[in-house]
């Protein structure tokens, strides 16, 4: 019985580590809005593949990106970047919050203009690109982006969930693309 106990831990500890990590899922409910922001971006459509440029496999540097439709009122932008597909819940590849709103376009690997960016689920600040188990089908990478009526105000190891938090009731336009990407 002790050794299965011990298989059984190691076996849990190898899930743990493996792909994008624990995930940890959330529980805070996403923020919605009457209006649209669009996003796009000129690496890939949206329920099209994410180039290997922009992954783990790659130089795992950030897509360029484009808004439009931000309302004239927007007094900020938050930006969450989240694989719903992870084994272990979703996982966010990148959080950021208080991006300039008259930002209508972001370059290859940028740093949003005015933006902080919290921890992902790789434990750092900034991008982390899809890095999906080797075997999986390809998992879907969800960029999300929401007009916020006033700053965030949130400390800088704020979490995705802190981020939905601070724009519930607060949120005057989101908009998503998904890419995908399996290896």
């Amino acid at each position: 019985m002790r050794r299965s106990f011990v298989i059984a831990v190691v076996v849990a500890g190898m899930g743990l580590a493996s792909g994008c990590g624990d995930g940890g899922g959330t529980s805070a409910p996403t923020p919605t809005a009457a209006h649209a922001v669009g996003v796009t971006s000129p690496a890939f459509t949206d329920g099209g593949t994410i180039p290997r440029r922009y992954t783990c496999d790659g130089e795992d540097v950030s897509p360029p990106l484009a808004f439009s439709g931000v309302p004239a009122d927007t007094a900020a932008l938050a930006l969450l970047v989240e694989d719903p597909d992870a084994p272990h819940g979703t996982f966010t590849h990148w959080v950021a919050w208080g991006i300039d709103p008259h930002t209508t376009a972001l370059t290859t690997g940028q740093t949003p203009p005015g933006a902080t960016q919290g921890r992902n689920g790789f434990r750092k600040s900034g991008y982390g690109g899809p890095c999906p188990p080797k075997g999986d089908k390809p998992h879907r990478y969800v960029f999300s982006v929401y007009a916020s009526d006033r700053p965030l105000g949130l400390a800088a190891d704020a979490t995705p969930d802190d981020v939905r938090r601070a724009l519930s009731g607060h949120t005057l336009a989101t908009g998503t693309l998904t890419g995908r990407y399996g290896r």
